[in-house]
């Protein structure tokens, strides 16, 4: 669908000075003074971690309870110190706020044309109607998570070949260690460097500057691997793709939400896990379009070195193509350049005055995010990431997540599924097939849980997956029992791995990844994303490192039993320590992950026996999830929700000013304590 005319950026009038971009918002500090008007609180009373807290949970709907004049003349001050002053505008602005602070009626808005109000239903009635530009965004992320996908498989092929050539193909001890460092190389440099650079990347560069940039890094990694002719120079050349990996993996998500607009942003930060299995998938496609390639006379052989260098051709593409669309408005407004945000939200949306709605609400977040994080310096927000309950309990749950997603064994099956498929009796060109029937099997389930993930739950999918992964991988393992002259032998072990797949891609494949995303309180999110993803990819490369010597060592069915076992971890894990946080607001998260980890672990029990209980006679009641706004009002049942530490002298002044002010008794609200 074409953009509209008027979808055009916003005229630049001479830009605006250093001084006009430092500038704060007074329709912003308007809305925090009304905020505590309401509620009738003051920061010299305030807990420092309870305010951050509440301060945070504001973000939720920072423009909730403003009357429609009041919403208007902020849109319109902000219009004016953003410097965006022409009548078109001012008027996008004045109707854009006071959509933003209510969208349930647009009819009420006589001030738009019939044009307005068709589009802003249609975000909700055809959420997939949006100008080309949208989508061109979407193109690049998503080939950006297929250069994600191709850097991680195609090694999967190319070692069938290099690790006689580099003389690291033996079962040794020695060789087994160092093939496995060789292909983890990449994920050891995410853990330790690639995934903190994320955050100084997308400060310097922005969104589209730091994919670039990465997209370039991992280019230039692939060539280098198609060149080498030791097993340390392809350790080498692999170590800093990392560099490229762990930004991108970071970035990219964020990129595409940033530029969505929000009934869709959903569905689209979902595709990139799509589109990294898409990328999974075109890796086993090249490792066995390359395999009949011949040597030509080329030292150590041809073929691998196509396979490890065809990973650059999707890199090349996106840093051609990323700097065709627009920077992300939201990055824009973290540096000042209101007008420039104004103008890349133009070419997002079909209408200047969603463009305005979407800036000025952005505005308001990014003022709230800033008072969350007032003060704090980011050593004690990382501090807090952990002495702070609501906090802890996310990370716990984020981390062990991370760590499941490794542990639950499906990159062993991504990055050796072609030697295990040899193990199992398969010749070269086979068990390359096999491997891209894994992948193609990978991509086609993970387009489900862009549906399910929302309707199912994400601990609901934990749950129904985790046993089932267990179960796959037992059977995997065991077939490898089954004499090797019977049919059967082979017919099981791949059987194994597809149904291992098929479970994996809607479950433990994209719910860690959005369940962190949403777990931490804004103030403290790019950190906890920072562990998260840490976590992910360290221990995606004790994975890597480790599995040549363990399959030697434990033979097949060890190895494989091993990982179900995790599998089980993860289910128990999961039944008492993860909460469902579908479908929640902010200020719900907090209620959901402020609550003493036993009473998680006591209602993960419950749940367990009403469910067999529920199979066995069809009664029960069902146990509701234990949240810290049960205990609202009661000053005996707050002790047990809220924490034990020590407070200091700081915190203890603030309580008895509070219980002479007759506040409620003990060391915070409910949403907010420590």
């Amino acid at each position: 669908m074409a953009s509209s005319p008027t979808n055009t950026a916003a005229p630049t009038t001479g830009g605006l000075n250093e001084k006009k971009h430092d500038r704060r918002s007074t329709s912003s500090d308007s809305v925090y003074a009304e905020h505590e008007d309401r509620t009738g609180t003051s920061n010299q009373h305030r807990n420092p971690k309870n305010a951050r807290l509440e301060a945070s949970k504001k973000l939720a709907n920072p423009l909730a309870g403003l009357s429609p004049p009041r919403l208007e003349a902020m849109g319109e001050e902000y219009a004016i110190m953003a410097g965006l002053t022409s009548e078109e505008d001012i008027r996008a602005f004045r109707l854009g706020a006071r959509i933003a602070g209510d969208e349930s009626n647009y009819g009420l808005i006589p001030e738009l044309t019939e044009r307005e109000k068709e589009v802003l239903v249609r975000e909700t009635t055809h959420k997939w109607s949006n100008p080309p530009m949208l989508y061109w965004v979407v193109v690049i992320c998503s080939l950006c998570a297929a250069v994600q996908g191709m850097d991680e498989t195609v090694v999967n092929g190319a070692q069938l070949f290099y690790r006689d050539k580099f003389g690291i193909g033996s079962d040794s001890s020695r060789d087994t260690w160092l093939l496995g460092l060789v292909n983890s190389a990449p994920y050891l440099c995410c853990a330790f460097i690639g995934c903190w650079l994320t955050e100084p990347m997308n400060r310097i560069f922005g969104r589209r500057g730091t994919i670039f940039v990465s997209c370039i890094i991992s280019a230039v990694a692939c060539f280098h691997q198609a060149f080498t002719n030791t097993w340390w120079h392809m350790f080498i050349a692999r170590f800093y793709l990392g560099l490229g990996i762990g930004p991108k993996s970071a970035t990219t998500p964020i990129f595409a939400a940033e530029c969505s607009p929000p009934k869709l942003r959903g569905a689209l930060v979902m595709q990139w896990q799509m589109w990294t299995a898409f990328g999974i998938m075109v890796g086993y496609i090249a490792d066995l379009a390359f395999y009949f390639v011949p040597d030509h006379g080329i030292e150590l052989g041809l073929n691998w070195r196509l396979m490890m260098g065809s990973a650059m051709i999707p890199a090349v593409i996106v840093v051609c193509l990323a700097f065709l669309c627009p920077e992300s408005p939201r990055w824009y407004l973290s540096k000042g350049r209101h007008q420039d945000a104004f103008g890349a939200l133009c070419r997002l949306r079909f209408e200047k005055v969603q463009a305005a709605r979407d800036l000025f609400y952005t505005h308001t977040l990014l003022e709230a995010e800033k008072q969350a994080m007032s003060g704090v310096k980011k050593g004690n927000r990382f501090k807090e990431l952990f002495t702070v309950r609501r906090n802890r309990n996310a990370a716990i749950a984020s981390s062990g997540l991370m760590f499941m997603q490794q542990f639950c064994g499906v990159n062993i099956i991504a990055y050796y599924s072609s030697a295990v498929f040899q193990d199992a009796g398969f010749s070269d060109v086979s068990a390359l097939a096999a491997s891209l029937g894994f992948g193609v099997i990978n991509w086609l389930f993970a387009i489900p849980a862009m549906y399910t993930i929302d309707t199912f739950g994400r601990r609901n999918l934990l749950l129904t997956t985790f046993p089932l992964m267990s179960l796959f991988l037992f059977f995997t393992g065991f077939s490898f029992w089954i004499p090797e002259d019977s049919k059967a032998h082979i017919a099981c072990i791949a059987l194994g791995i597809y149904l291992f797949g098929m479970v994996y891609s809607p479950g433990e494949g994209p719910v860690p990844f959005t369940y962190s995303a949403e777990a931490y309180p804004l103030y403290i999110r790019p950190i906890g994303m920072s562990l998260a993803t840490a976590t992910t990819w360290f221990f995606n490369f004790v994975l890597s490192i480790t599995w040549p010597r363990m399959v030697t060592a434990f033979k097949p069915q060890g190895a494989f039993g091993w990982y179900a076992g995790w599998n089980i971890i993860g289910f128990l894990f999961t039944l008492f320590l993860v909460p469902e946080t579908k479908g929640k607001t902010l200020e719900e998260l907090d209620h959901v992950f402020d609550v003493p980890l036993k009473k998680l672990v006591r209602y993960g029990a419950d749940q367990s026996l009403w469910f067999f209980h529920r199979g066995k006679n069809g009664k029960g009641m069902k146990p509701t999830a234990p949240s810290a706004e049960m205990y609202h009002g009661d000053a005996e049942r707050m002790g047990e929700v809220v924490s034990e530490m020590r407070p200091t002298a700081g915190e203890k002044r603030w309580n008895k000013e509070r219980e002479r002010e007759g506040g409620i008794m003990g060391r915070g609200d409910a949403a907010g304590k420590v």
